[in-house]
């Protein structure tokens, strides 16, 4: 068995668990934000939004860079990096996450760019909701996709 491919499966599980508990302040800090109505949890969950599209992130370029030899470059590598994990590669890997996640997930990646780039008092409300709704979901999918291909390194001669 390939150590390096064992070492990018237990980093995998690693990750999603600490993906677990950002879905989860996600979730806390929305409940918080609509009972109180204080922009600072608004504030609290966009963070969070965007750690847990980051921490996905994260995870596809360690399989980029181990798996598939090569990170996208440019302007758009972040739209590159998902359509990169989205796509199977044949005798190297099958496609780490489907259509359906991928596109989900743009979703989540255009929010991480107005995180990064919007002062965070202009973050819309109904936005943010949308991308809260969708998160848990979201993120079981993934789960399971992301550990299906935890099982598909560690059987990789």
């Amino acid at each position: 068995m390939n150590n390096r491919l064992t070492r990018l499966a237990d980093r995998i599980r690693t990750d999603i668990a600490e993906l677990e508990r950002v879905i989860y302040r996600i979730d806390e800090g929305w409940r918080r934000a609509k009972s109180s109505e204080d922009d600072y949890y608004l504030d609290g969950v966009a963070l969070n939004l965007h750690g847990f599209y980051s921490g996905l992130e994260r995870i596809f370029e360690l399989i980029a860079e181990v798996v598939d030899g090569s990170i996208p470059q440019g302007e758009n590598w972040h739209q590159l990096l998902l359509e990169q994990v989205g796509t199977e590669l044949p005798g190297i890997r099958p496609a780490v996450i489907s259509d359906d996640a991928r596109m989900k997930l743009n979703d989540y990646r255009g929010f991480r760019h107005v995180v990064r780039n919007v002062y965070t008092f202009k973050f819309d409300p109904l936005k943010v909701g949308k991308l809260v709704d969708e998160a848990p979901g979201l993120f079981r999918l993934i789960r399971d996709e992301l550990l299906t291909f935890a099982r598909f390194l560690e059987q990789v001669d």
